[in-house]
């Protein structure tokens, strides 16, 4: 590896340890599904968030709920404090495309159709409201 790969390598390792975050991935769900929940609860304060997935009644809030769990989990071992209300929102989420398992449905006159069985990738990110308000200071 050569030297400026090597620098920008350390800095972006430097930049994800200040960050909490959690990743969810191969979820056995479309992109498409998933997004219209993460849209949900993008730029909400963690605990508004889990009681609106929690009453929601999509599947993929479950997942996601739990991701969120974990996000804040994460956050609470790095800082050694627990979380309070109000102190952390859900500063990015998002929902990428996984594998496509593609199989064969048998259809009428011997053809097949193809379906698409669709996964994806979620990733949250949370962070304090207070770090916000001194960066714009």
């Amino acid at each position: 590896m050569s030297a400026r790969k090597r620098i920008s390598a350390e800095q972006r390792k430097q930049e994800r340890k200040e960050v909490s975050f959690a990743v969810l991935k191969n979820v056995p769900s479309s992109p498409r599904k998933m997004r219209y929940v993460a849209d949900m609860v993008r730029g909400m304060e963690v605990f508004k968030a889990l009681g609106v997935l929690k009453f929601s009644n999509k599947e993929a809030s479950g997942k996601v709920e739990k991701l969120l769990l974990s996000a804040i989990a994460n956050w609470e071992q790095k800082n050694e404090r627990k979380a309070e209300t109000g102190e952390l929102y859900i500063k990015t989420i998002s929902v990428d495309e996984g594998a496509t398992l593609k199989r064969l449905r048998p259809a009428p006159q011997g053809r097949g159709y193809r379906i698409r069985k669709r996964s994806n990738h979620v990733t949250i990110v949370v962070d304090t409201f207070k770090k916000e308000e001194q960066e714009q200071n």
